[in-house]
């Protein structure tokens, strides 16, 4: 059996796939740990932690996403991009890392300013004393601070395909983060120190992932003013989108602390934790796929049939999801307690909601590694109509509707960011064709 498997790894024809195994194998098994870890976490905080301070937890981490999105506004996007050009110089890459991180320094600023006023708003709208709310926004600063970084310095890493460091990293935070949430939630169990006890793990890993980093980047080169106007470029493209997605992205949350109460945000953000399940299939894509499509070369025939195949393996993981959700919801709602028993209807939603936004991030990863844009007035005012429609026709005060429009709208945005990338594709076929 030894010397078939052997032969088996000799062929060429089964040599990729036993590569692909490997790796997949290699982070799957991690992504699964972390994930897994990922989800007592979450169940920890949910069971521990009142209806009242789960939505306003829910509240602080929903503007915690638009606050890394606008600090970012395409420019992790751009690294990968320019990164990809160079992977192999270690100055290069270092000049190229340098950029970024200093972009992303600018930008956090006005994030904050932005961002922070409203957060503030929303926690004292639905209950929150002042002095908590006050609370809830410093608890969130390290998470922020932590994301400033953690993408940046995972480019070089990812593009060279180390894929074991990212794992053991990944693991040690995780279970940092599960062993702080237990020794302080249990005791206090407030919005304000779960928020700290996720995020201060996270600053501790990035100070490692910069140390893994150091193998593929020279971090004492400059600034380059070259590829900060590459970026920008870049930035100036997807930023008008990114500026709407956030608020899109997160405008289901908005509306319904808007029109809707307190236990109603809780119960979203509560299926919305086993949902995040997914992210263990876009943590594998992340790492594995979208930095190799990004390498790939300008080929029309060879983009268009990774692009296919990894939509088909989405659609069967996609399928699966939801089908456990579809004849399992009491078992599923199970982990979540009594307190959002019964929500069969809104469990199957919200997994049909996950599969198409995790579907939605990677098609738009591939897109910006290949620094293919959608433009910007199609996007935004195409969505724009959709979302307006669906606000007229839906009931925001319940969690079902804004489950529903979460749904509808993303299906909308991956048909527009998976047309776009097939529109590109078929462009440069036509170049090809016209080419000597």
């Amino acid at each position: 059996m030894k010397a078939f498997v052997t032969r088996l790894r000799a062929d060429p024809r089964y040599s990729k796939i036993f590569e692909w195994g490997v790796l997949v194998s290699i982070t799957g098994s991690a992504q699964l740990f972390v994930q897994g870890l990922g989800v007592l976490s979450g169940f920890l905080i949910i069971h521990m932690l009142s209806t009242h301070e789960y939505a306003l937890y829910t509240l602080a981490y929903t503007m915690l996403g638009t606050l890394v999105a606008l600090a970012d506004g395409g420019i992790t996007s751009g690294v990968l991009a320019h990164g990809a050009k160079s992977w192999q110089d270690k100055q290069r890459m270092g000049e190229v890392v340098a950029t970024g991180l200093y972009l992303r320094r600018k930008f956090s600023m006005i994030s904050l300013a932005v961002s922070m006023p409203v957060l503030l708003v929303l926690l004292i709208r639905h209950g929150a004393a002042w002095q908590f709310a006050v609370l809830i926004v410093l608890a969130l600063l390290p998470a922020f601070l932590a994301g400033l970084t953690e993408d940046i310095f995972e480019i070089p890493v990812r593009l060279h395909q180390d894929i074991k460091a990212l794992q053991k990293n990944a693991i040690a935070v995780n279970v940092a983060r599960f062993v702080l949430l237990l020794s302080t939630v249990v005791i206090l169990p407030f919005a304000a120190v779960a928020i700290l006890a996720n995020g201060l793990p996270r600053i501790w890993a990035n100070y490692r992932l910069r140390k893994i980093a150091v193998k593929f980047t020279d971090f004492s080169m400059p600034v380059d003013k070259e590829i900060q106007k590459g970026i920008l470029t870049m930035v100036k493209r997807t930023l008008p989108g990114a500026i709407y997605y956030c608020i899109s992205s997160q405008l289901s949350i908005w509306l319904i602390s808007i029109y809707g109460n307190t236990e109603a945000i809780a119960q979203i953000g509560a299926l919305g934790r086993l949902a995040a399940i997914l992210t263990v299939i876009g943590g594998i894509f992340s790492t594995l796929i979208v930095p190799r499509f990004a390498r790939l070369p300008e080929r029309s025939d060879v983009l268009l049939l990774r692009f296919f195949q990894t939509i088909g393996i989405l659609l069967v993981i996609s399928a699966f999801s939801c089908g456990l959700a579809y004849f399992f919801p009491k078992q599923v709602l199970y982990l979540l307690g009594k307190n959002y028993s019964g929500l069969d209807a809104e469990l199957l939603l919200s997994v049909l909601g996950a599969c198409v936004s995790m579907m939605v991030g990677i098609v738009y990863a591939l897109s910006l590694s290949r620094t293919w844009v959608v433009p910007v007035t199609f996007n935004v005012v195409s969505c724009i109509a959709v979302q307006a429609l669906l606000v007229f026709l839906l009931d925001f005060s319940t969690a079902r509707g804004v489950l529903i429009y979460g749904l509808l709208n993303s299906i909308w945005v991956f048909t527009v960011f998976s047309g776009y990338l097939v529109y590109r594709i078929v462009l440069l076929r036509k170049v090809e064709a016209k080419a000597p």
